[in-house]
């Protein structure tokens, strides 16, 4: 089992940086970086084995176009400095994933744009991932947004893990389906998954992640790593975009040991990699750290 961190612009705003919508975690990296560091070191003093650089929020949806046009080569490298100056000073062996987000907002995959997308996403490699021990799609709404980060990365020479975010806002559902109501298994048989690393499903409720593990374990036939970090938020309905314009209330019945009991459900699955996405922090990371200690 790998631990992967919580969520950071979350626990940037319990640290007391700045933080607002839309900039979200890029604020803190704008203005105030000190309090990143200090993110990164709170997760890897939890228990995290991988850090995952402040980047997710350096798109033109949160910080605006022209700022991203004129600073957004200059902010992913200070995400990934950062991330190396956080695994410096703390003197752990710990990975760095390089956060790539959604380019055009989260839970909006209906907003992807195949056109623009290429050239965003090659700013991300060409700033970031040098910093980085592999590249970390997150939040991916939709096949087209899994392929295109594919086609970009696919020839980078380290580690991909693609993680998607799957429909939340019915739980118990017959069959998992990403944000864009794509089913999973359609993914799962129409990119090429032997360019990727790891398969995650993150930022969704830990409700719904059981059912993606089992599907993806019986289509992949454990022939890749398969990952979980779920967050705290709500159900988000479909086509939501509130995630990006607001700072959403975060739910009180997932204390660390009651994400602690989820990831135990998972690994019994079949996940080698758990962590936690938004509203997930160093104390949940702590619990996971707890049960990786006890595994056999």
């Amino acid at each position: 089992m790998l631990i992967l961190d919580g969520g950071i612009g979350r626990h940037l705003e319990a640290l007391g940086a700045p933080f607002r919508q839309p900039e979200w975690s890029a604020l803190a990296l704008i203005e105030k970086p000190e309090f990143v560091i200090k993110a990164h070191q709170d997760f890897i003093r939890a228990g995290a084995d991988i850090i995952t650089t402040n980047s997710y929020a350096i798109v033109p949806f949160h910080i605006g176009k022209k700022k991203f046009d004129t600073s957004a080569s200059d902010l992913l490298q200070k995400a990934g400095n950062l991330a190396q100056k956080a695994r410096s000073m703390e003197q752990e062996k710990v990975m760095i994933a390089g956060s790539v987000p959604p380019m055009f907002g989260s839970y909006i995959p209906q907003k992807f744009n195949s056109i623009k997308a290429p050239e965003m996403l090659t700013l991300f490699k060409e700033n970031l991932l040098p910093f980085c021990d592999m590249a970390l799609a997150e939040t991916m709404g939709s096949i087209a947004e899994v392929q295109t980060f594919i086609n970009i990365f696919g020839d980078c020479e380290k580690p991909l893990w693609v993680s998607v975010t799957l429909e939340d806002e019915k739980l118990n559902s017959e069959l998992p389906k990403l944000r864009s109501g794509e089913l999973l298994k359609n993914l799962l048989s129409e990119i090429n998954l032997s360019k990727i690393d790891a398969l995650l499903f993150n930022c969704s409720q830990p409700e719904v992640m059981q059912d993606a593990i089992l599907l993806s374990k019986k289509t992949l036939n454990s022939c890749k790593l398969i990952g979980v970090y779920a967050n705290a938020f709500q159900a988000q309905p479909a086509d939501t975009e509130d995630a990006n314009v607001e700072i959403s209330k975060l739910r009180q019945d997932l204390l660390p040991i009651d994400y602690k009991k989820f990831a135990m459900a998972w690994l019994d699955v079949g996940a080698d990699i758990i962590g936690g996405c938004c509203g997930i922090g160093p104390e949940h990371i702590k619990a996971l750290k707890e049960l990786k200690n006890i595994e056999p």
